[in-house]
């Protein structure tokens, strides 16, 4: 009897203890990736948080590339990318059992910005290629000063680098002496203080420190981008590993909805609708 007791009490408190680390679980999400997608994510939090003062979400940038490795390693609920996943990405994530579902949550365009003080105030797709390729080297060249580019990069793990090589650079590679940068918030950084620089990032990240050129005669604003008219644009995502369920799904289906994408459109990016 005294043994089929303990027993039972045994039982009882390790049902209590799951059910408490469940519910726990469910009380905490990690989101990690794109630089690109980190205001979205974290303007989105914060207000998500403030209506559930009970959950804690944890937001890092590192770039898409490092939130797809997290998404894959099981480290993290939520995956942004401002791109979408690579074949081989998706081989190694069902590899590990691990099953990534897209969800887009905005649009944005990829602005290219130079130094306030620079005069050059459109570029042409061939123009940008050509700087960022190395065939032209002085702002000379294109109605500026007589002054050296000095090229500003995303690494290889960012989205919107890889976005820009397709869209820009069709595939070929950026001059070896171009300044690579982990995040668009250290792009900004380099071209703001750096009078010949040149560099690319997303909408959300523009400010008066920086002159965002039209590109082909447009200029990268939600509008042009909504329109189709910016030639530089992309969908941004969430991935989850399979279809979101629990906080994790009641944290996408907030930020696709309409108050979701008053919060996106905020930051500065392009809402779905």
């Amino acid at each position: 009897m005294l043994k089929s007791r303990l027993f039972t009490g045994l039982l009882v408190v390790l049902l209590v203890s799951t059910f408490s680390m469940l519910v726990m679980a469910e009380k905490n999400l990690t989101i990690q990736g794109s630089s690109t997608v980190l205001p979205i994510a974290q303007r989105a939090a914060e207000a998500y948080m403030e209506k559930n003062p009970d959950v804690n979400i944890s937001v890092r940038g590192g770039g898409s590339g490092n939130g797809v490795a997290a998404l894959i390693d099981g480290a993290t609920d939520i995956a942004n990318t401002s791109r979408f996943l690579k074949n081989k990405e998706v081989s190694a994530a069902v590899a590990n059992g691990i099953y990534p579902v897209p969800h887009r949550v905005a649009m944005d365009g990829i602005a290219v910005v130079i130094n306030s003080s620079n005069p050059v105030e459109d570029l042409s797709l061939e123009k940008i290629k050509a700087i960022y390729t190395g065939q032209i080297t002085n702002w000379k060249e294109l109605g500026g000063k007589d002054q050296e580019i000095v090229v500003v990069s995303r690494d290889s793990s960012s989205g919107t680098f890889e976005v820009f090589e397709e869209l820009v650079l069709d595939g070929d590679k950026v001059v070896a002496s171009a300044l690579l940068q982990a995040s668009n918030g250290a792009v900004a950084g380099v071209v703001s203080e750096a009078r010949g620089a040149i560099g690319y990032l997303g909408l959300g990240y523009l400010s008066p420190s920086l002159k965002a050129v039209k590109v082909n005669g447009v200029t990268p604003t939600n509008a042009t981008v909504a329109s189709g008219q910016f030639p530089i644009a992309r969908p941004l995502f969430m991935f989850t590993n399979g279809w979101p369920k629990g906080l994790t799904a009641d944290f996408i289906n907030f930020i696709l909805s309409v108050e979701g994408q008053k919060l996106a459109e905020e930051q500065g990016y392009v809402p779905l609708f």
